[in-house]
């Protein structure tokens, strides 16, 4: 085995979320890295601020920060640390830096979505959820820009994987000599990862395709030899194949129900989300949406469906 430079500290968060704790996780060596950020909350930075005291670490002992992606419960805490050089995936910036035409575009493009998805005015109201959720990630700017086999900078055992799907921005660190995964959100061991819904990155592109990503960045991992995967929230596990076959799996077989529903009639992307989430739509509209339109992509991307549109509602259906 290569010799192996960086002993990998996991830090521990607690969230508001029903995911639970969030992982954050540390390097010590000619640099003081932190990887992930937590949640903006009086109730994390002091478990933060209490875990690197234990490691013998004060918080402007970081020298930099990688962020996995930008959701709030990874990168809330960047504002706390404002020496650390802060590194991630080039589509990580305008939601860090808060750039307002995106944000804008944020807001456009999920009104545009929902309307062709076929979602009644009241459900609307999730927009304002979803702004909030824009106020709770960290702010701060990117420094350093990390793609697809970088090394990162004073740690160049990782390696930078690029693995959308549960975010645009989303990366994993490996290391060859041990098959170490830091994974953020990509993979969990307890639950399956959302590929969730994002407006494209430039304003010229067209909308994403979360699942179909997703699907493409799990069978891109069964080119690695994996080891013990960190992941960002949930144990640490191996046999990370098995997993992503099993994951793999269970997406299709969601994906034959949503074609059988399709027999039936022509559906658009809401009524859709009533028959396969009909317990959870109400409480949980974002989550549940994405689930379901991800399914459609996947369905349409491979040939599975036909589509129309009657007015600005989008309609899928089955050609048989």
């Amino acid at each position: 085995m290569k010799t192996i430079k960086d002993r990998i500290h996991p830090i521990t968060l607690p969230t508001p979320y029903a995911v639970g704790d969030v992982h954050a996780y540390l390097f010590k060596s000619d640099k003081v890295t932190l990887i992930d950020a937590g949640v903006k909350t009086t109730e994390a930075w002091e478990a933060m601020k209490d875990q690197l005291a234990k490691l013998g670490i004060k918080p402007e002992d970081i020298d930099q920060i990688v962020l996995t992606h930008h959701h709030p419960d990874h990168t809330g805490l960047v504002e706390y640390f404002p020496d650390a050089i802060i590194m991630g995936h080039p589509k990580l910036r305008p939601w860090l830096e808060k750039d307002e035409e995106f944000i804008r575009r944020h807001e456009t493009f999920f009104k545009e979505m929902y309307e062709e998805a076929g979602v009644p005015s009241e459900y609307l109201n999730t927009l304002n959820s979803a702004k909030k959720t824009l106020r709770y990630i960290g702010q701060g700017r990117l420094q350093v820009e990390l793609t697809e086999g970088d090394r990162v900078p004073s740690h160049e055992e990782w390696t930078i994987i690029e693995t959308p799907g549960h975010a645009q921005c989303h990366i994993s660190l490996y290391r060859e000599a041990d098959g170490a995964l830091i994974g953020g959100d990509h993979l969990l061991f307890h639950i399956s990862s959302n590929p969730l819904l994002e407006p494209p990155f430039s304003a010229n592109e067209a909308r994403p395709r979360p699942q179909v990503q997703y699907r493409d960045s799990l069978e891109k991992l069964l080119n690695y030899q994996l080891g013990d995967v960190y992941p960002g929230h949930g144990r640490r596990f191996t046999e990370a194949h098995q997993l992503i076959k099993r994951r793999i799996t269970r997406q299709e077989e969601r994906a034959d129900q949503v074609k059988e529903m399709l027999k039936q009639k022509p559906l658009t992307a809401f009524e859709v989300c009533q028959k396969l989430f009909p317990k959870q739509i109400e409480s949980q509209f974002g989550l549940t949406i994405s689930e379901t339109m991800g399914q459609l992509d996947y369905l349409e991307f491979t040939g599975q469906v036909d589509t129309k549109h009657i007015g600005k509602r989008k309609i899928y259906y089955v050609n048989r």
